[in-house]
């Protein structure tokens, strides 16, 4: 049984973005202060990423945890109510992500995950953000095709 009404529920669910989230706009700011140019949200490429670095080739995907079901993480949680529910949603969900990889993987296009709760981490420490932007920036430069920070 869900503790809140319907219409409570619906409201909460609408309010939730799918672009220009919080952590996505934090690490698009920290990006392009270190001098890197991108595209958002690009058609062109499979998956449609958040970023989109040309120059690079990479796509760059900012997951919520809850979301895409980061493993181990506090913030993937199953809810409580509709169980069934949700695990067909996170199933098809990390489905999804699993195919975009394979699909940028074939054409070639380096994948960078970064999750919610390393961009949090990110915010509340400025040694750890150095840390997790300069692996970022090490993947960039490397011929790896899949890193998730």
């Amino acid at each position: 049984m869900d503790i809140k009404s319907p219409e409570e529920r619906s409201k909460n669910m609408a309010a939730i973005r799918s672009k220009n989230t919080k952590p996505e706009v934090y690490f698009r700011k920290l990006l392009f202060a270190k001098g890197y140019r991108y595209s958002l949200n690009s058609g062109k490429v499979p998956g449609h990423p958040d970023i989109y670095l040309r120059k690079y080739n990479t796509a760059i995907f900012v997951h919520g945890c809850f979301w895409h079901r980061h493993s181990g993480c506090q913030y993937a949680y199953m809810p409580k109510s509709r169980v069934e529910f949700w695990q067909k949603k996170f199933e098809a969900n990390v489905k999804r992500d699993y195919i975009v990889r394979m699909e940028l993987q074939d054409k070639g296009i380096k994948c960078l995950v970064v999750w919610e709760c390393t961009v949090k981490k990110m915010k509340r420490n400025s040694v750890n953000c150095e840390k997790y932007l300069k692996e970022a920036e090490d993947f960039l430069e490397n011929d790896e095709m899949f890193l998730a920070i």
